[in-house]
């Protein structure tokens, strides 16, 4: 019996990598705004907190060690990042535009709502592929193989 193999797409060229990729530079942009209008401590360590895990979550899907180790389901830790960081950002963000202040710290605010709207996007990308391919690459036997 031959089996069908697969065919691996890299990681940076999936949907899931490109609104990570786009959600890690939004992060980084709102974190340099806000480092450049010296904004308040919470609002530039919440950001960088931001941006050190979606790198990780990054490198841990380029490297595929979602897979290697496998102890822990990977995409629901992802999904309750995605949407932890959506409701911190937003947060973040419309307390940066709420009062009257420097034109770097509005621009922080701004992107760090884009940032908050891919977050939700990415949560809802991975809720997705969960919903419809329960077993997905972390189930190590199909079904029917077992007798």
């Amino acid at each position: 019996m031959q089996t069908l193999k697969q065919k691996h797409r890299p990681f940076c060229l999936s949907v899931k990598g490109q609104v990570k990729m786009l959600r890690l530079a939004l992060t980084v942009t709102s974190m340099a705004f806000f480092i450049i209008a010296q904004a308040p401590e919470p609002y530039i360590v919440i950001t960088g907190f931001e941006v050190a895990v979606i790198f990780f979550f990054i490198i841990l899907y380029m490297l595929r060690l979602d897979r290697l180790i496998d102890c822990l389901f990977w995409p629901l830790l992802d999904i309750i990042n995605s949407m932890v960081t959506a409701i911190f950002m937003i947060i973040i963000s419309v307390l940066a535009l709420i009062p009257e202040t420097t034109t770097f710290i509005v621009l922080g605010g701004v992107f760090g709502l884009l940032a908050a709207v891919c977050c939700i996007a990415d949560g809802a990308l991975i809720y997705r592929k969960l919903l419809f391919n329960p077993s997905g690459p972390y189930q190590k036997k199909p079904i029917h193989d077992k007798i």
